[in-house]
């Protein structure tokens, strides 16, 4: 039995324990199977999942960003890091909350282009700048910039190998973001974002509290249910296993 296939089975049997059925969205096991083939829900006289999944803490009624840092998101040192970072610089804080949340698709959500996704996830609730910049570094971070001491990351040739080529989109959008008005601070999330963070760092998230209440909109219904154009991705983010 593979690692996978042992996690599997894990998973299952812990499923089992539930009155509900747990039905995968068909991108979290694309690759580990053909997504074209069909999906059958369990006939085991369970309903289907349809809200909070009992597997994972429960979110407050009203959650703020900081509730999905602490029961969603996956340690978030890096992220902090990097933020603290950005504040010793000297950064203002709009690069300082961009730090702070722009990798918040990769600790919670999707990992592939986790700039776009972050900068969506944030957009209705952050300065226009903020957001923008957070979807460029997906494509910056790939370009050094030797005016700001920027290079390549060592670490990116050890994950992509040293003749990785970015996809042409990419290349797009850093030739668009190098002459847009705001391309110093997303190239700001890049030269204060940790590639080889000091895990013995310690960082508490309330170090930021007055950048984020200045400077992120937190809705007063709570991040998915406020009903803007994102809501429904936080949602997504709160309740990962609903059925539709």
């Amino acid at each position: 039995m593979t690692t996978l296939e042992r996690a599997e089975a894990a998973e299952h049997a812990l499923s089992q324990e539930l009155d509900r059925t747990v039905v995968k969205s068909a991108i979290y096991t694309s690759g580990d199977r053909d997504p074209r083939l069909p999906v059958q829900r369990p006939d085991n006289g369970k309903y289907v999942m349809m809200g909070h999944d009992p597997r994972l803490p429960r979110m407050p009624d009203k959650p703020t960003l900081f509730d999905f840092y602490r029961y969603r998101f996956a340690p978030a040192n890096h992220m902090m890091q990097s933020a603290r970072l950005a504040m010793k610089n000297g950064a203002g804080e709009k690069v300082v909350l961009a730090c702070l949340v722009h990798d918040i698709a990769i600790a919670g959500f999707i990992r592939g282009d986790h700039g776009y996704w972050a900068a969506q996830l944030l957009e209705p609730y952050v300065d226009p700048e903020v957001s923008w910049a957070i979807r460029y570094h997906q494509a910056l971070r790939f370009f050094p910039d030797e005016s700001v001491g920027y290079r390549y990351p060592e670490m990116y040739v050890k994950l992509f190998g040293p003749d990785y080529k970015v996809e042409p989109y990419i290349e797009r959008d850093y030739k668009f973001a190098r002459d847009h008005k705001w391309y110093m601070t997303s190239r700001l999330i890049c030269v204060n974002d940790l590639y080889s963070f000091d895990p013995s760092v310690h960082v508490e998230l309330e170090e930021f509290s007055d950048v984020v209440g200045r400077n992120f909109k937190q809705p007063k219904e709570g991040l998915g249910f406020d009903a803007s154009p994102a809501a429904h991705m936080w949602r997504t983010i709160m309740w990962p296993t609903k059925y539709l």
